[in-house]
Formats: C-alpha cells, sequence, structure tokens
C-alpha cells in the first residue's frame, strides 16, 4: 500500500485521510486537541454556559483566545452559539450531539488522570 492511501471495505464510505494536511477531519482534531479546546468541550460537558461563565471556568484564558477557540469549534459543529437580544446580547455555548461524542473520551481521559495523580496536599489549587 502507498503511503497516504486509504482502507475502503466494500460498501462503507471511505474515512478521511488525516494524516493529510488539507484533511478537514485534521483541522477538527487541532481544534480539540488545542490548548483551550479541550479545556472548552468539558467545561460545556454537563451545562451550557455563556461567555463570562466559561472565561471564569477555564483559568488562564484570555477573551480572544476563548473567542478564537468558541468560534473554531462553533464552525466544526462540535458547540452551538445562542445569542438572546438583550442589551448587552448574552450569549450562551452548549455541546452539539457530535460535540457530546467526542467530548466523552475526553472527559474520561481527564478523569482518568486525575485519579492517577498523587492525592493533593492542602496547598495545593
Amino acid at each position: 500500500m502507498k503511503e497516504g492511501a486509504q482502507l475502503t471495505q466494500a460498501g462503507v464510505s471511505p474515512r478521511y485521510e488525516v494524516f493529510h494536511t488539507d484533511c478537514p477531519a485534521r483541522d477538527v482534531v487541532d481544534h480539540v486537541t488545542s490548548r483551550w479546546g479541550i479545556w472548552v468541550l468539558i467545561s460545556l460537558r454537563s451545562n451550557n454556559l455563556r461567555f463570562y461563565e466559561l472565561r471564569e471556568s477555564i483559568r488562564g484564558i484570555s477573551e480572544k483566545m476563548l473567542a478564537q477557540t468558541l468560534r473554531a469549534l462553533v464552525e466544526d459543529g462540535l458547540v452551538w452559539r445562542k445569542v438572546e437580544p438583550t442589551t448587552p446580547p448574552q450569549v450562551t455555548y452548549g455541546l452539539t450531539e457530535f460535540g457530546q461524542d467526542i467530548g466523552e473520551p475526553l472527559t474520561d481521559l481527564f478523569d482518568r488522570i486525575t485519579q492517577r495523580l498523587p492525592p493533593r496536599s492542602d496547598g495545593d489549587l
């Protein structure tokens, strides 16, 4: 099999070639695994949150980076965005079905990591 070729089965739609630089699935993987993408998905795993609530739940993220990350995840179909026509506008974010599906293994990973770390002392955050 030559490099970059994809395996297909009869009657099954072809899979994306994620190792190819112009594969659209690669962009989604990049957004999910970006520095802030994973934290946004984990923060939204059980609640829909407004922008400021997300910003407060993800310590260390700037408004600019949160806005960019949310924009990418909305475009990828992982996060939905609802704007209430108030002054100022209230913007709420939540996970789509696709985002929930992607978020499950991330939550499992997060839980496994935190369960394997040594117990925290009182001085830890």
